[in-house]
């Protein structure tokens, strides 16, 4: 099933950057309220909720995605490999990528999907604003949590307008996305180097004076285990989407 292409002089066009003016008072209204409220952040609201609601619009846009494809409910069915929590960040990235990215049956399901929800879906990355509120509070270390913080909460601010620059159907809208998908892996590069040097273990550079992120306890887990292989596999078929588009 394919839907008809809707001319352009029908729907005007909106500005890319008005979806900012809700996008940044709501991250700075939810920033400024964990940072004057630490017990929000030590109750496990601000990690664990953000995660499912990520994993529900996730999985939200495959159902929808299979739903717009003609395969069968058996060539449906995938088994995602379990990765262990030391392995958690990059085996399924390492094992992940080659698969969604070869795959016949994955290409219809994304080929059936606007290519902005890939985009857009990743408006929940200004939740880690948590993360920039534990490190101004002195609850996480700085050098960790302000500039993971800051490089989260700006790759979800950007991810509605980038949307919208793509729905335009221009080639400055598509390099936008890609400049935003790239910042994205970019953000999480630096995050987890950074959860690395500041974290006890045998890749520990910087001992700070207060505790490290914490990954290998509840909810801290949660970010490493599932969150970041996820949303780096989403750039990675946001990424193969819009150089197809480009190509064709």
């Amino acid at each position: 099933m394919t839907a008809a292409a809707v001319p352009a002089g029908i729907v005007p066009p909106r500005p890319a950057w008005q979806s900012l003016l809700w996008i940044v008072p709501l991250t700075l209204l939810w920033t400024l309220l964990i940072y004057w409220r630490p017990a929000i952040s030590t109750s496990g609201v601000p990690t664990a909720a953000p995660r499912l609601m990520a994993y529900g619009l996730i999985g939200l846009g495959l159902w929808l995605g299979l739903e717009s494809t003609d395969l069968t409910s058996g060539q449906r069915r995938l088994t995602p490999p379990v990765p262990l929590l030391p392995l958690a960040i990059f085996l399924p990235v390492i094992i992940g990528a080659p698969l969604l990215l070869l795959s016949k049956r994955v290409g219809q399901v994304l080929d059936a999907m606007p290519v902005t929800w890939l985009v857009a879906l990743q408006l929940y990355r200004v939740f880690g604003s948590w993360a920039l509120a534990a490190g101004l509070r002195g609850a996480l270390p700085s050098v960790f949590g302000v500039p993971a913080g800051i490089g989260d909460v700006l790759t979800g601010v950007f991810a509605v307008p980038a949307a919208i620059a793509v729905a335009a159907g221009t080639a400055q809208g598509r390099r936008a996305a890609i400049i935003w998908n790239i910042f994205g892996l970019a953000d999480f590069a630096v995050a987890i180097t950074l959860g690395f040097i500041t974290s006890p273990g045998r890749f520990q550079l910087i001992v700070p004076d207060v505790p490290s992120i914490g990954a290998g306890a509840y909810p801290g887990v949660l970010t490493p285990a599932f969150v970041v292989p996820s949303s780096i596999l989403l750039h990675a078929l946001s990424l193969r989407q819009l150089i197809r588009r480009r190509a064709g």
